[in-house]
């Protein structure tokens, strides 16, 4: 006989469940990651009424980088890491131009992960710049007072800036429970992030430890939206996208379930010349088109910065050993010419060399959401690729 204690037998995933799985497996994720915007609900983060046209002087590299001891060809890069689409701009121009994806091409709008958390970043430094956002010193719950009770109470925007929160478990895609897999259940299923978001607990005291964490990035999204009174397509097109004089309109995919909600950490989609564009903003210290569009020291704060845990090879279990942090950008420190990249799961790269005046956008569809082994010879490669362009010839 049964107890009456006993519990229910656990539910099997339904494909409703692991729909966030299957948008991100091979071969699909080729098409999903070029048309998030026919299978989510969007937000337009409209252009300005007259483009910019970047300059094209597009030519081969017939270059080659060095990884694990063998030499390597671009058209190897592209194959070995699912490259999708491929620019490269140096002082401004479009120097090589490449799109190996199925479905990509110059007007695709690419699904860009967390190198939304990089957008978002540019945001917050406009907002403070604006005097909208008093200053990164400013707690959380100052603009986002139903945070009060939670981990994050205590907490201020630049804890969140450098993920420093200490709020929240390792971010892993591996294991079913996690907060990053209940986060992403939640937007997908319909079910409410802000309550996945509020119940993270705290595992380290603020500001001592990196902990590389989605649910920041989210918590600063929504405080950029308190302070600002618009949603981040809005405030994006506004102070960002129009001034940029971008080819297309960009969108963030929104959350099911309602009040719908854009992703600050993983949700904006762009086309790979028009991302190129905010490399070429964080190159250029937030000047473009004769203005200054962010303010020139948030640009360099974004470069990297003297903490010792946020320093290159001191991140701990959440980066890795290549990398640094800083502002929602990762460094890469003096061995890079101080070169710093975003980044997004399954391979999204926008990597800034100032000192080179190289933009590059790499955007993939990896069979996984994080692979060391691919991202170490991407970055081998994108150094390669700069340094062919800083060395003079």
């Amino acid at each position: 006989m049964t107890s009456t204690t006993e519990r229910p037998a656990a539910r099997e995933p339904s494909w409703w469940d692991r729909q966030g799985d299957l948008i991100m497996r091979r071969p699909f994720n080729e098409w999903t990651f070029t048309h998030m915007n026919w299978l989510m609900p969007t937000e337009r983060v409209a252009r300005g009424a007259v483009p910019r046209p970047l300059p094209v002087d597009s030519r081969p590299l017939p270059l080659t980088y060095r990884f694990e001891e063998r030499e390597h060809t671009l058209a190897d890069l592209h194959r070995r890491t699912y490259t999708t689409a491929f620019v490269v701009l140096h002082r401004g121009t479009i120097v090589h131009e490449s799109y190996p994806g199925a479905f990509a091409g110059p007007r695709s709008r690419m699904q860009l992960f967390s190198l939304s958390k990089s957008v978002t970043s540019i945001l917050v430094g406009i907002a403070v710049d604006d005097g909208v956002i008093g200053s990164e010193k400013d707690r959380i719950t100052d603009y986002r007072p139903d945070f009060l009770g939670t981990a994050y109470e205590e907490n201020t925007i630049a804890e969140l800036l450098d993920m420093t929160t200490g709020v929240g478990d390792l971010e892993t895609w591996e294991v079913s429970d996690s907060g990053i897999k209940r986060f992403e259940q939640a937007v997908m299923g319909g079910g409410d992030i802000v309550d996945v978001v509020r119940a993270a607990t705290r595992t380290a005291p603020a500001g001592e430890r990196f902990n590389y964490s989605t649910f920041d990035t989210q918590v600063l999204g929504w405080v950029l939206e308190a302070a600002t009174g618009q949603t981040l397509a809005a405030y994006a097109s506004e102070r960002l996208w129009q001034k940029l004089g971008c080819d297309r309109d960009a969108y963030y995919w929104l959350t099911r379930g309602r009040p719908r909600t854009a992703v600050g950490g993983g949700s904006f989609n762009a086309t790979a010349r028009d991302l190129a564009r905010i490399g070429l903003l964080m190159a250029g210290d937030g000047f473009v088109g004769g203005e200054q569009i962010v303010p020139q020291e948030w640009v360099r704060r974004s470069r990297g910065n003297d903490r010792p845990q946020l320093a290159v090879g001191a991140l701990g279990p959440s980066g890795y050993p290549h990398y640094g942090y800083a502002n929602q950008w990762w460094t890469l420190g003096p061995e890079c010419s101080n070169a710093f990249t975003g980044l997004g799961v399954h391979g999204q790269y926008l990597y800034v060399d100032p000192a080179a005046e190289v933009v590059i956008v790499k955007c993939s569809a990896w069979p996984t959401q994080d692979d060391e082994r691919r991202d170490a010879e991407t970055v081998a490669a994108l150094r390669r690729v700069s340094g062919h362009f800083a060395t003079p010839r």
